[in-house]
């Protein structure tokens, strides 16, 4: 009676198809390639690159990459091999994450961890029809990549490169392999010479032109940096998004230094200048220097202080403070003697306050810039200096603009209401309080006043921005209406539980309690236990297959017949085995799955004494109450099937479908009563 019962819990009218691993990838690189970088990198280390994270439990935590926060909502898991962003809902592998992150397709992605592990990547050479089919933006980064070797070429293998560009750089003190480093090149003092190559080389004129490297008016073509020294622009990651050129030739119809055009690869707001190669430093020192131009970075890593970065002659934005925020809270602004300089540049500092950091001032000597003090002083002579000059920017402020203000209490007035504007940016309430009692002191002023000043502030932001609001409001109006409840779909639930176990647990032995139907001697059908040992994979393969019941969700079914495929073949096999390969979408798919009890570990429980109890506390209990559950759901799935074919058909009810409604709903009871759920 029971396998009747169970049979007819859902039928499915397809007949499964056994679903291998199966990924798509580009055939330029080898299966054995891939194997080897999946082997090799950590997805914590390759993470880290571009998020500071910290420590939480087995796992760490970070600010999310693709959203603006304060708080962490950012999990990666070294165990598990895969990142999840609860703030944005993506997750994944190290590869779904550079290619999320950063662009990157997946070959691309592939190669650069071969880079960073030293793996030999196996490849062929691309076809035409290849090459056509990559994206616009991938020819954009593939033009950029190309005209950085150009010129560095150039730089290093023609008279005139060496002659000019060389020499240039050789004044500046620069090494041989600092300039290669940096990738410093050279263009020639020529108007196409570099377009007309790299048209030669098969690169399409209009990529070019998107890239801003080809000036283009009509018929005629002409390089942009011509007769100039080049600083390829990085982004975090190293890939190559456009170029700064110094003009060497005493032209004053030429700007000095020009930057490539905004394009879909090159955002200037969105850029700092050296930060792939300062990444590592600014997370392992917690701090990161802030600089205006190229070569004071450039001299400041030839000293070998190496957490240094330049917003490159641009205003600082809030995107790239958001930058460095993923690598520390802490900056340093270095300014040079320039007294008009740094007044544009305080205004920066509001911005670094309001993104929540800790932000530091350092200037140097009446006539230097970072660039030169660095030339001139040895690494620990620069080190020192920076440690005992920097000073808080409260304390900053106050003696630069205390010295404009001298004896004038207006201009005091002003100066003070200035700095509380300062304070006001900050978004932490002790750190502000702290700062006002500073200023308090420095200023010689009472607390109440500057906390008076800093509440009229406050209000005033307050009041304009319910003004914006209520003209917002007014000016789109809509009919208020309460939001149906979202419906909670249970079967999808089940099925997911179902993957998390195989996902997790699959391998593993435990006892399970089994259910044999029985009739006892009064005649009732009861349910007897019978325990027997086995591997998880194998309890929830034999029990799904007794009652013929399959996935709903057409990812849950690919997931299960890949997972089930594997471990027949290989019990042993680990998680890494299938994250690692399967598709993209599927990827993400098991990131949800197993990652969504990791966002509990973002309000670290332990910390206020509350321990939850691990999900494999009780395996063999989890895995047959989803299965019982699953049960459940069906049965009343088919029941409510029959009974409404009844009430289709009042004129003719079919004693037969009234019989099975009937065996249906006892097997329903006895399943309840194992769960222990009251109908």
């Amino acid at each position: 009676m029971l396998l009747v019962f169970m049979i007819k819990c859902y039928i499915y009218n397809l007949i499964p198809k056994k679903v291998g691993i199966s990924i798509i990838i580009n055939l330029l690189i080898s299966r054995l390639t891939i194997d080897q970088v999946f082997d090799t990198v950590r997805v914590e280390e390759v993470i880290g690159d571009f998020v500071q994270l910290k420590k939480a439990g087995s796992n760490f935590k970070g600010l999310s990459p693709f959203s603006e926060e304060r708080t962490p909502s950012f999990m990666v898991s070294p165990v598990k091999q895969i990142w999840k962003d609860f703030s944005s809902g993506k997750g994944g592998t190290v590869v779904s994450f550079l290619m999320e992150h950063e662009h990157f397709t997946y070959p691309e992605a592939i190669k650069y961890l071969a880079k960073k592990y030293n793996i030999e990547v196996e490849e062929t050479e691309q076809s035409d029809e290849q090459k056509q089919e990559a994206d616009e933006r991938e020819s954009m980064y593939l033009v950029s990549e190309y005209a950085s070797q150009y010129f560095q070429s150039i730089l290093h293998k023609t008279n005139q490169g060496k002659a000019i560009g060389l020499s240039y750089f050789k004044e500046r003190d620069f090494t041989e392999e600092t300039i290669k480093k940096f990738d410093l090149g050279y263009a020639l003092d020529e108007w196409q010479a570099f377009t007309d190559e790299a048209v030669k080389k098969g690169y399409q004129l209009n990529y070019l032109e998107k890239t801003g490297l080809t000036i283009v008016k009509e018929e005629r073509h002409f390089d942009r940096f011509k007769g100039r020294v080049i600083f390829p622009i990085h982004s975090m990651s190293g890939r190559v998004l456009g170029f700064g050129g110094r003009i060497l030739a005493s032209n004053k119809n030429a700007a000095k230094y020009l930057n490539s055009p905004e394009s879909d690869i090159y955002h200037k707001s969105k850029v700092l200048y050296g930060i792939y190669h300062a990444k590592q430093s600014i997370a392992k020192e917690d701090n990161c220097y802030l600089v205006e131009g190229y070569t004071d970075v450039i001299q400041f890593h030839q000293k070998g202080i190496n957490n240094v970065v330049s917003s490159s002659g641009t205003a600082l934005t809030p995107d790239q403070i958001r930058l460095v925020n993923r690598l520390t809270k802490n900056i340093t602004v270095l300014f040079d003697g320039d007294a008009a300089g740094i007044r544009a540049s305080l205004r920066g500092i509001d911005l670094i306050l309001e993104q929540g950091m800790n932000v530091k001032v350092c200037t140097f000597p009446d006539g230097e810039d970072p660039d030169s003090f660095a030339k001139q002083n040895t690494f620990e002579e620069l080190a020192l200096y920076l440690q005992e000059n920097a000073k808080d920017f409260i304390a900053y402020k106050a003696a630069l603009l205390m010295e404009e203000a001298k004896n004038d209490p207006i201009k005091k007035a002003a100066l003070i209401r200035d700095m509380v504007t300062s304070i006001s940016k900050i978004p932490d309430r002790i750190q502000t309080e702290i700062y006002v009692q500073e200023c308090a002191r420095i200023m010689d002023i009472s607390e109440d006043v500057l906390f008076s000043t800093l509440a009229q502030i406050g209000r005033k932001e307050l009041r304009d921005a319910n003004k914006t609001y209520q003209t917002k409001q007014k000016a789109f109006e809509v009919v208020k209406h309460k939001a149906p409840l979202k419906k909670v779909d249970v079967q999808f639930e089940l099925e997911q539980r179902i993957i998390e176990a195989l996902l997790l647990y699959g391998n593993k032995t435990e006892d399970f309690e089994d259910l044999v139907l029985k009739e006892n001697e009064e005649g009732e059908l009861i349910l007897e236990p019978v325990v027997h040992q086995a591997k998880v994979f194998e309890k929830i393969y034999l029990d799904l297959q007794e009652d013929e019941m399959e996935f709903s969700n057409d990812n849950f079914r690919e997931l299960y017949y890949t997972i089930i495929d594997t471990l027949n073949q290989n019990p042993e096999t680990g998680l890494e085995n299938f994250v690692n390969k399967v598709s993209p979408e599927i990827a993400s798919e098991i990131t949800n799955i197993l990652m969504n009890d990791e966002r509990y570990e973002l309000h670290d429980w332990e910390r206020k004494n509350i321990f939850p109890k691990a999900k494999n506390h009780n395996l063999a209990q989890l895995v047959n109450e989803t299965i019982l559950s699953l049960r459940c759901f069906l049965i009343d799935q088919k029941v409510s099937d029959f009974k409404q074919e009844t009430l289709d058909n009042k004129n003719d009810i079919n004693k037969n479908v009234l019989e099975e409604v009937k065996d249906y709903s006892s097997l329903k009871m006895l399943l309840s009563r194992k769960l222990n759920r009251v109908l």
